[in-house]
């Protein structure tokens, strides 16, 4: 029987002095939640942690495209699409997409998350050289304006990834985490680029149609567990790799919470981890907004949570309320301005 260990974080002032630091942040824990397929979880000391699992559990990530991990991180969303779901057309053209990453970085965005096509349920895939056309100049309008913040492309295909890297981007989001273009794998091992690998189930054309897990927590963490496994055989070392749950990518509402809601299970995959709700139809559905502009406070209050659970890196649309929400978070987790 496999058993998973979920440690259960805290953020409180009054740290017992066995806490142990969840993955190098200043998120601790003292118990972890054992959790197997077809048993009911079960809460136990740290200390009886098996001591691989435990090593991972507490290992400080290291910098992810020169970024430090030991305090949480804003990649914020730029689409150079004319169809995503909340800002489709906004941004795709180099005079408004430089605008809005010069708008970003005021903001207080650590990454910048360029992306050519959309990945919303029902979106359609875009040809390779209309996604490079649409992602690899802006890439270098950023680079030749002397900004050196790190770009990440979000693309599953490797010829855009390989041309992304060519214009000066750092990072490989691959939602499909190599599955839809194994040659993205090869790219980012030959180019020494840390790569996100997150889960979906389907394809963006049909994953909402019928999402089926039969556990969707220790699920995607298998799944994971494979595509992170499979980089590291390629020559991608674990220090240089992401992992993203997928939220909304091939779940239901109730799988999307079970995941939120026990997501620190993933820092046991050995990696940061990324969430990205941001403005998604869950939230809005959750909270009842439906305008996906509207979203920003709603996303930022999952972030809250994902903050509390030891996760390193947002994705987020909307970059002040997210740093306002860090901000204030960071200060009344160290009890000082």
């Amino acid at each position: 029987m496999t058993l998973y260990y979920r440690p259960i974080p805290q953020a409180d002032p009054a740290r017992p002095p066995e806490a142990l630091a969840l993955a190098g942040t200043r998120v601790w824990f003292t118990h972890v939640e054992e959790l197997a397929r077809g048993c009911a979880p079960r809460v136990i000391p740290a200390a009886a942690v098996p001591s691989g699992v435990l090593a991972r559990l507490t290992a400080a990530r290291a910098p992810i495209a020169g970024l430090a991990l030991d305090m949480p991180r804003i990649m914020g969303i730029l689409n150079l699409t004319p169809d995503s779901f909340s800002d489709g057309g906004k941004f795709n053209n180099p005079e408004a997409a430089m605008a809005q990453v010069r708008r970003m970085l005021d903001e207080g965005a650590h990454i910048l998350d360029l992306g050519g096509e959309s990945t919303r349920p029902g979106a359609q895939e875009v040809p390779v050289m209309e996604e490079v056309a649409r992602t690899a100049p802006v890439i270098e309008a950023i680079r030749a304006a002397g900004i050196t913040t790190p770009i990440s492309i979000d693309t599953r295909k490797a010829a855009v990834a390989q041309a992304a890297l060519a214009a000066g981007a750092d990072l490989i989001n691959d939602v499909s985490a190599f599955t839809f273009d194994p040659a993205t794998r090869t790219v980012a091992a030959e180019t020494r680029a840390p790569v996100c690998l997150m889960h979906a189930q389907g394809l963006p054309e049909d994953m909402q149609d019928n999402p089926d897990y039969a556990d969707v927590l220790l699920d995607v963490y298998d799944s994971l567990e494979t595509s992170v496994d499979c980089a590291v055989q390629a020559g991608i070392p674990r220090d240089r790799i992401i992992v993203d749950p997928g939220i909304g990518f091939g779940k239901s509402e109730t799988h999307n919470l079970a995941l939120i809601g026990r997501i620190s299970v993933f820092h046991g995959l050995g990696c940061p981890i990324l969430l990205g709700v941001s403005r998604k139809g869950s939230i809005g559905r959750i909270g009842n907004i439906p305008n996906a502009h509207e979203r920003g406070p709603a996303s930022a209050a999952i972030g809250l949570w994902a903050l509390g659970q030891g996760v390193q890196l947002l994705r987020v649309h909307d970059i002040e309320v997210h740093r306002q929400m860090i901000a204030l978070w960071s200060a009344a987790e160290r009890g000082q301005a």
